[in-house]
């Protein structure tokens, strides 16, 4: 991986990895890392390094009165080290952990030791909820603690339901591994293994390991080879030329290879780059692109050959002769780890039989409801069989993705044939033998929120395996590749074996998942040799071209400092580039010809060379040096003396250039006489000055550069008039307008000349730029959009080209204005308006343009609120060209005093749940939602009252108060829900109860004491005395459930998640011992059944972790 910081995203850091300090208020330097921190090949071991395990438990948490508190000392490889806490926060509301080198104080000076460790604050409940947080660092004398500010927050740690805090104890585990450092260039992957890595663009290591493992079926890199591409096609926007570029490159360079060209193939920005994604989800995408632009070609068709089986869902009737099947393909297979010991115990998982009977009959055709079988076979496996290990799963408690960590081991050699092919359909061919070696295991090392991807791979199927880890390959034996990836426990060694010390066991964050297999009947087939003759001739000439290009950059940098780059610009390239490719100052440096010359090299031999280069005879030539004025701007200065020119270019450059760079910048004054012959150059006095003088035409808006002149410092300018008008192609009397070009930065300045005063009194000097045009008269001015020359520089300073895009579209670009970064917002709005036709401009709205993430920013852009164009277009210290629009149904500043909200409303009688959308003036209160809400309602009596409650994740968490604004209510995460308030409510008793009541399953995988809501919440007025038989009663007549249903279910009292079966004789009033209806997490009467509603989709991929974007490939 490689250490980056991303750009700033408009959310909230994860967490912060910092040295401790005593943070104090305000502002502090910190060092931001993202997920994947710093580079492997930055830091890189020789042999496996040393590593311990330690485990810190500290009684009486609670009442620590320290601010921090160090561990016992612990040694790894004779290095001493130390857990600090501050069980407080040290200045966050969040618990801070550090690991510290504690003989920091007595090191020599100068030392540093390099570590990569894991912190982790133990659930003493639940193991899998353990936090734990992975980084690694260079520790030295000014640095010698680091970690986590923000490990975990405090109101989660001192919560005793959590788990973190048991018997006020609290387990904090270290894993700390001690690395040798070795510099990177001393480590070569070609050398070494005969292989080269990937480059890591930031958190792209998922990427590179699926590219890695794709590259590395034979048969896949040449279909990928043979794919049609031409010489006039472009890496960066084709995907089939990117990849086999790449490809190309892994074969046959000798050093890592970027991947820049194939993510940009992709259509992603820089964010995408920094954005870690699923593997599996990768490469579904990949492979669903790459069989899309296979089409009509010769390799159509490869990637179903290659990963494509099917299988067959079937359902079968137990009493009557009827049987349903389906025939489905699939490209990946996904295989529980959770509860599943091997590869084998997932597909016996996959196959198992499902009996639909009781309330879940079939509905068979001509058969009615019908007990029935239910399952999957397989009709054939693919050659390359791709198994996604489900390592993430979402977990409904928390809300929240987990990882599955368990032990899963998986087999070198995979026979799904076996038990008599227990796992194929009737329809199978058993010719075929199902037979698969191992030919990859790719690994993700850390948890949920983060870590890093690599791939162990055996390139040739033989006993060799070797590590793909970003650019760096290393050589592996086969337990490190197979049986260290089972993930799983792993025991802490005792200290002390004589005594019988209790054994810690450790839970190993690195762990397979994903496993491809390559079938031995196919084998000689897929892994074919794959030589220069497979690769379209275009290409190799292309890449060995780059590769020759490279070699010669690299020897130009190793001998920079043996050569001086000059650059000459002539008149030329001041006619081509003024009024076209720029309109300040004079020329484009980097646009004019360069002179790569030896610094020892004399100048006067260099005037040879540029009579090669452009024909002008050394004695017609004359140089200028350019100046970098304090304002900002650049301009010949003077010409270089008889006595500079015996001077070498080194010598020269060094005079000319204060800043130390390696160029020289030179203007080359050439005379041509009237027969178009060179002349030789005039001589200079210092009475006499150079200017530069460019015509604007205001009718054309056009600005040209139309010659130089030496003129006489005390001269006017009404003396060269007739030579100017001359120049431009005037008749002989025009009268002209003269302004001095000053500077550009930040602002134009531009000021008109006295054509009655000297040049000297008029500050002219040596270089400076005068633009002339026509003069106008007060009438004709008004024809003109810019009718003189600081106008029209100030255009060209503002304008501004911005691409449109529709808020609902963010990708897909509609149209472009040419604007001013001066227009007013009212300005913009009103183009943007007539642009879309339509009538209203206050009906528009416009977002901005977030340059790191690529997309609007989320809050939209306030009615006036931005003074100017410019500003709408800032991103942090970026300017963006792109703008989102909105055309709304009412005018934004009407929107803008409106609160919009989402209410579900939940009829009394009828089942029906209906989404109003609520729009009111801001200061409205919740009592105002209510009336607008029973204008467009349906009452079971025209008296209700309607109460409106917050909803989150099948729980009642708060009734809102009439008399609340709702400026502040978020109906974005929580539901809304309005309901008529039951007559029982409105006259409890003295000891009556208003409680909570939820529906709840537990999960036969979870621990017996985890609950999961589901369904509608309710309030439930109960009685004093009232038993359980009494309340079932009435809450299945409000429920209406039929009998034999609700006769299986189960009520419990739940305190903090955890539930106490009631029996029917049991007085449920004295377990509610509270009269208000708040804390609804502390204590509900929970109804446990099986929950029949359709499950709701959580995640597109059930694998992705829940803070990712999904993985898109826009070409």
């Amino acid at each position: 991986m490689t250490m980056m910081t991303p750009p700033p995203l408009e959310q909230e850091d994860e967490e912060m990895l910092v040295p401790h300090r005593e943070l104090t208020e305000g502002p502090q330097p910190m060092e931001v890392l993202s997920a994947e921190t710093v580079s492997a090949s930055e830091n890189q071991q020789v042999e496996d390094p040393p590593t311990l395990k330690y485990r810190w438990t500290i009684e009486n948490f609670s009442r620590l009165n320290t601010k921090k508190l160090y561990s016992d000392i612990f040694h790894v490889v004779g290095y001493k080290w130390r857990v600090l806490i501050f069980p407080k926060g040290n200045n966050v509301d969040h618990l801070s952990l550090y690991l510290d080198v504690a003989d920091s104080a007595t090191l020599p000076y100068g030392w540093s030791r390099y570590a990569q460790f894991s912190l982790a604050v133990v659930n003493q409940i639940h193991g899998k909820y353990t936090i734990r947080k992975d980084t690694q660092h260079q520790f030295n004398g000014r640095e010698s603690d680091w970690g986590f500010t923000s490990f975990m927050s405090l109101s989660e740690l001192y919560d005793p339901s959590r788990g973190y805090l048991v018997n006020d104890t609290c387990v904090i585990e270290a894993e700390v591994t001690v690395r040798k450092v070795v510099d990177y260039w001393s480590y070569d992957s070609k050398k070494e293994t005969g292989y080269v890595g990937l480059k890591n663009q930031g958190a792209t290591c998922y990427m590179n390991s699926l590219l890695q493992t794709l590259y590395h079926i034979p048969y896949f890199r040449k279909a990928v080879y043979h794919m049609p591409t031409t010489e006039n096609d472009m890496p960066s926007g084709s995907i089939p030329l990117a990849l086999q570029s790449l490809f190309y490159k892994l074969q046959y360079s000798d050093n890592s290879v970027a991947t820049k060209e194939l993510t940009k193939s992709f259509g992603w920005d820089t964010y995408d780059s920094f954005m870690q994604h699923d593997v599996q989800e990768l490469n579904r995408v990949l492979c669903e692109k790459l069989e899309d632009k296979m089409k009509g070609t010769v390799v159509e068709g490869t990637i179903q050959h290659l990963f494509e089986g099917h299988h067959m869902n079937y359902i079968e009737c137990i009493n009557v002769d009827y049987k349903s099947t389906r025939k489905e393909s699939f490209y990946d297979l996904q295989l529980d780890v959770k509860g599943c010991r091997d590869v084998y115990a997932s597909f016996d998982k996959y196959v198992e039989v499902e009996r639909l009977e009781g309330d879940n009959k079939y509905q068979a055709e001509n058969h009615g409801l019908q007990d029935a079988k239910k399952g999957v076979l397989f009709i054939d496996f693919p050659p390359v069989l791709q198994l996604q290990l489900k390592r993430f799963e979402y977990d409904f408690m928390r809300d929240t993705m987990v990882k599955i960590n368990d032990r899963y081991e998986f087999p070198l050699q995979l026979d799904l044939d076996k038990d008599n092919g227990k796992y194929l359909s009737p329809d199978a061919d058993r010719r075929v033998r199902n037979l698969y070696t191992l030919h990859s295991v790719l690994v993700h090392s850390g948890g949920v929120h983060g870590g890093h991807y690599y791939a162990f791979i055996r390139p040739t199927l033989s006993h060799l395996w070797f590590k793909f880890d970003d650019e760096k390959v290393t050589k592996e034996d086969a337990k490190k590749a197979l049986e260290e990836q089972y993930g799983g426990e792993e025991e802490l060694p005792q200290t002390n074996p004589g005594l019988n010390n209790t054994t810690f066991k450790f839970t190993k964050y690195s762990n397979a998942y994903m496993l491809v297999y390559i079938r031995e009947s196919d084998k000689e087939k897929i892994m074919c040799d794959v030589d220069e003759k497979d690769i379209a001739e275009h290409l190799r000439i292309r890449l060995k071209k780059e590769q020759e290009e490279k070699e010669h950059k690299k020897k130009e940098k190793a001998e920079a400092h043996l050569y001086t780059i000059i650059k000459v610009a002539r008149n030329e390239d001041l006619m081509e580039q003024i009024g076209k490719e720029i309109f300040f100052d004079l020329v484009d440096h980097d646009k004019v010809r360069a002179f790569r010359i030896q610094k020892q090299l004399p100048f006067n031999h260099f005037k040879e060379e540029v009579f090669k280069e452009f024909g002008i005879p050394v004695q017609f030539q004359r140089f200028w040096l350019w100046a970098k004025r304090q304002n900002h701007t650049y301009r010949p200065n003077r010409p270089l003396t008889p006595q500079e020119e015996t001077q070498s270019v080194g010598q020269l450059r060094e005079v000319s250039n204060k800043t130390h760079n390696a160029e020289l910048k030179l203007f080359l004054e050439v005379e041509i006489g009237p027969d178009l012959h060179f002349l030789p150059p005039p001589s200079k006095t210092k009475e006499e000055i150079l200017l530069f003088f460019k015509l604007y035409d205001p009718e054309k808006e056009d600005l040209k550069f139309v010659g130089r002149l030496f003129v006489k410092s005390l001269g006017k300018p009404t003396e060269v008039f007739s030579k100017l008008i001359e120049m431009a192609e005037f008749p002989p009397n025009e009268e002209i307008d003269l302004y001095e070009e000053i500077k550009f930065e930040p602002t134009v300045m531009c000021e008109h000349i006295d054509k009655r005063i000297s040049f000297k009194s008029s500050q002219l000097e040596d270089g400076d730029i005068i633009c002339y045009q026509k003069s106008l008269t007060s009438t004709n001015r008004n024809q003109f959009r810019y009718p003189d020359v600081p106008s029209f520089l100030e255009y060209v300073r503002n304008r501004q080209v911005v691409f449109f895009r529709a808020l609902e579209k963010p990708k897909e670009e509609d149209f472009s204005l040419e604007l001013s970064k001066l227009f007013t917002y009212d300005d913009v709005v009103e183009r943007v308006a007539r642009q879309l036709g339509v009538d209203d401009p206050s009906k528009i709205r416009l977002s901005s343009h977030n340059c790191y993430s690529q997309q609007p920013k989320p809050q939209p852009i306030k009615y006036r609120g931005v003074d100017h164009l410019v500003d709408m277009l800032v991103h942090y210290n970026q300017t963006s060209d792109i703008l989102y629009y909105e055309i709304l149904d009412i005018p934004l500043p009407e929107l803008q005093g409106l609160k919009t909200l989402k209410v579900a409303f939940h009829h009394a009688i009828k089942e029906e749940v209906v989404i109003h959308i609520i729009r009111l003036p801001k200061n409205s209160t919740v009592a105002d939602v209510i009336n607008d809400l029973k204008t467009k309602v349906e009452l079971s009596r025209p008296d209700a009252e309607v109460r409106l409650l917050e909803v989150f994740y099948h729980k009642i968490y708060k009734i809102f108060p009439p008399g609340e604004k709702i400026e502040n209510i978020n109906d974005q995460y929580w539901t809304l829900r309005a309901e008529e308030i039951p007559e029982e409510e409105k006259s409890l008793g003295l000891h009556d109860r208003l409680i909570h009541v939820y529906h709840f399953t537990r999960d036969s995988n979870q621990n017996q004491m985890q609950v999961q809501n589901f369904g509608e919440p309710f309030f439930l007025v109960i009685k004093e005395g009232e038993t359980l038989t009494d309340i079932k009663i009435r809450i299945q007549k409000k429920l209406q459930v039929p009998d034999d249903e609700f006769s299986k279910w189960k009520f419990a009292f739940i305190s903090l998640g955890r539930p106490e079966y009631l029996q029917d004789s049991d007085i449920v009033s004295n377990r509610f011992q509270r009269r208000d209806i708040y804390g609804a997490w502390e204590q509900y009467l929970g109804l446990e059944h099986s929950d029949t509603a359709p499950k709701k989709a959580y995640t597109t991929n059930q694998n992705r972790h829940t803070f990712e974007k999904p993985v898109k490939i826009y070409n």
